[in-house]
Parts: C-alpha cells; structure tokens; sequence
C-alpha cells in the first residue's frame, strides 16, 4: 500500500474529504435557502389564487347585476309598447 502524501501534517485523502464536505456544506446551505424561497412562493400563489377566487365571485355578481338590469330593460320596453299600442302611436 502506498502511504498518502502529508501537507501540513494533514493527507491529501483527509484534504480531499475536507474539501468535500466544505462543498456538501454549501449544497445544503443552498438547498436549505431554496426550500425557503419554495415555501414563501407557496404561500404567495395560494394568496393569488384566493385573489383571484374573490375577483371571478365579483364579476359574476356584476354579471349578475347586469343580466337583471337586462331583464328590467326588457318588462320596460315591453311595456312602453304595449302603451304605445294603446294609444295608437306605433
């Protein structure tokens, strides 16, 4: 077997395990962050959507509103006519 070369009273397998948990260290410092930033982005989008849920509920009572102005519009108009058809001015 051949011995490791020492450097600093340390081998180079004990340097390249060093430096390699210093990199696995950082990759979960990392994923740690990214799993943070996830969470936050989750919150975030459930926050939209419930923005969006109450914008589409309002539209829909606007809708609403409208179609009974239409039918208003509409017992008016029939009524105009039928007047005018009484009084001769159709």
């Amino acid at each position: 077997m051949r011995a490791d070369t020492t450097y600093r009273g340390m081998t180079v397998t004990d340097n390249i395990n060093n430096l390699l948990l210093e990199h696995l260290k950082a990759i979960r410092a990392d994923v740690a962050s990214l799993k943070a930033d996830l969470k936050e982005a989750i919150v975030r989008m459930g926050r939209v959507e419930v923005s969006l849920s109450g914008l589409r509920r309002d539209m829909a009572h606007a809708d609403e509103g409208l179609a009974e102005q239409s039918v208003r519009i509409d017992r008016i108009s029939e009524r105009i006519e039928r007047i005018e058809r009484r009084l001769d001015l159709a």
